[in-house]
């Protein structure tokens, strides 16, 4: 009987420990580049990427970090000369799910500005506390200030709708253009969750078993897709490795905790912010949505409603429809391009 309760006394004291170890806040990781890269604008922190990370793009594209508080890096990928576009990207993904877009651009007429948000990619890492719609806002509001940019074409998915909008609302007379994608800009009314899945990671350590101990949510990613087929094993790669490899992966469960799930949520004062600038946006819009997006999906008659003269396009792709409607999105940047060349 002894050998017995010092069993379930190690068994509770290993599954505490666990619960610690697994629950923890995570630190502040601050990758290191090599070199620096000039631009216009100043002097930079060159970033070499990995080659399973190189492979996926050209030559002619840079890779630089901004500093955007001390230790706080975002991963800038920069590619053309022209009409700035800044392309903002959601969780878990980062600048690298703009590339094929990038490459269907005219890069003698278009800059293509490619953040990765803090958490993400090659970016700097955090603890999960410090993963709020306000933070990441600033962060990349700074980026905006640094590169000294006078317009730009913006697009954003996922969290880039958001965090993007969030961060030009800080310098309102920044956005020419958008092209919106599978997004959201409606502050919660009510309580509901995004997704089963959503609803599941709120609760302590359930979430933390879910997302970092028992599946990759990485690879899990292919069932949002409209074709399952364009999540290869380069795309996990890219957007994975960066992140489960640097010694801290709050980000992902952070940043879905992150979604407001009511009124009453920390982030949906951000939010309702974020609303109302969009409400008094007058400018050449497109919205070329993924319409097998199992996620957002459903919420384009809400994007309708908010930019009721926006041509739509819909597509067969899923929630990350970069990777399956490149073509499409390249096509309404353009589009949105000339409008503004026009006036």
């Amino acid at each position: 009987m002894k050998l017995f309760f010092a069993v379930v006394i190690s068994i509770f004291i290993l599954i505490i420990i666990f619960s610690f170890y697994i629950t923890r806040d995570g630190q502040i990781i601050t990758p290191v580049g090599e070199g620096t890269i000039t631009l216009d604008t100043g002097v930079y922190e060159n970033f070499p990427l990995p080659d399973y990370a190189a492979k996926m793009i050209t030559e002619n594209y840079k890779s630089y970090f901004i500093e955007v508080e001390p230790g706080l890096k975002v991963h800038i990928l920069e590619v053309g000369e022209g009409f700035p576009v800044f392309l903002m990207h959601g969780n878990p993904t980062s600048g690298f799910l703009y590339r094929k877009i990038a490459d269907k651009l005219p890069q003698d007429k278009v800059r293509v500005i490619m953040p990765t948000s803090i958490g993400l990619g090659f970016s700097s890492k955090i603890p999960a506390s410090q993963h709020t719609l306000s933070n990441h806002i600033r962060w990349i509001n700074k980026v905006l200030n640094e590169l000294q940019l006078n317009e730009v074409i913006y697009s954003g998915q996922d969290w880039g709708g958001p965090i993007g909008m969030g961060a030009l609302s800080q310098s309102p007379n920044l956005l020419k253009g958008a092209v919106l994608l599978n997004t959201v800009f409606n502050a919660p009314k009510e309580k509901a969750d995004l997704t089963s899945m959503h609803a599941r990671v709120k609760t302590p350590i359930l979430g933390e078993l879910l997302v970092e101990v028992i599946f990759n949510p990485f690879e899990q990613l292919a069932r949002v897709q409209g074709d399952p087929n364009s999540w290869s094993e380069d795309v996990v790669s890219i957007y994975s490795k960066p992140v489960l490899e640097s010694g801290n992966p709050k980000a992902t469960l952070s940043m879905m905790r992150m979604v407001p799930d009511g009124p009453d949520h920390p982030n949906a004062i951000v939010m309702r912010d974020i609303e109302k600038y969009v409400n008094t946006l007058q400018i050449p819009t497109e919205i070329v949505w993924g319409m097998q997006d199992p996620i957002l999906g459903r919420g384009l008659s809400a994007m309708e409603e908010k930019f009721p003269n926006a041509p739509v396009t819909k597509t067969q792709a899923g929630h990350f429809l970069q990777e399956e409607a490149s073509t499409e999105i390249a096509n309404a940047l353009m589009r949105v391009i000339e409008q503004i060349e026009r006036k």
